[in-house]
C-alpha cells in the first residue's frame, strides 16, 4: 500500500519560511514525478511545484517561482518543499503527490497526472 506522508506546515508570520517533507511507503520513488499542490478555502487545488524522476526538470507556479524550491532525496523515498518569502496568499492545505512517468525528464502541473496523494499538511502565513 503507497502512503504519502506530509510534515512540517504550520502557523508563520508573512516573510517567514517553512520546509515541508513528504514520505513515501510502500514505493520506491525512483521512477516517479513528484509535485506539491495547494487547495486554499474555497478555492481549486492548484499546482505549486514538481520535480521530474530524474531530479533535473523542475516547474513552478508563477506565484511562487523564485521563492520556493523542491526538492527529492530518491534514497530516502522524500521530497521537499522549501517555501521561502511566505505571503498571506500561500496559506492552504499543501498537499504531495507522486505519479508514474514514462521519461525521467517529464514534470507535469495536471492534478490528473498523479497517482497517489498524501492527506495535506496546513500551511497559514499571517499578515
Amino acid at each position: 500500500q503507497v502512503q504519502l506522508v506530509e510534515s512540517g506546515g504550520g502557523l508563520v508570520q508573512a516573510g517567514g519560511s517553512l520546509r515541508l517533507s513528504c514520505v513515501v511507503s510502500g514505493r520506491t520513488i525512483n521512477n516517479d514525478a513528484m509535485a506539491w499542490f495547494r487547495q486554499a478555502p474555497g478555492k481549486e487545488r492548484e499546482f505549486v511545484a514538481g520535480l521530474s524522476w530524474s531530479g533535473t526538470i523542475m516547474d513552478y507556479a508563477d506565484s511562487v517561482k523564485g521563492r520556493f524550491a523542491i526538492s527529492r532525496d530518491n534514497a530516502k523515498d522524500t521530497v521537499n518543499l522549501q517555501m521561502n518569502s511566505l505571503k498571506p496568499e500561500d496559506t492552504a492545505v499543501y498537499f504531495c503527490a507522486l505519479g508514474w512517468q514514462r521519461s525521467p525528464w517529464v514534470v507535469s502541473s495536471r492534478s490528473d497526472e498523479y497517482d497517489f496523494w498524501g492527506q495535506g499538511t496546513q500551511v497559514t502565513v499571517s499578515s
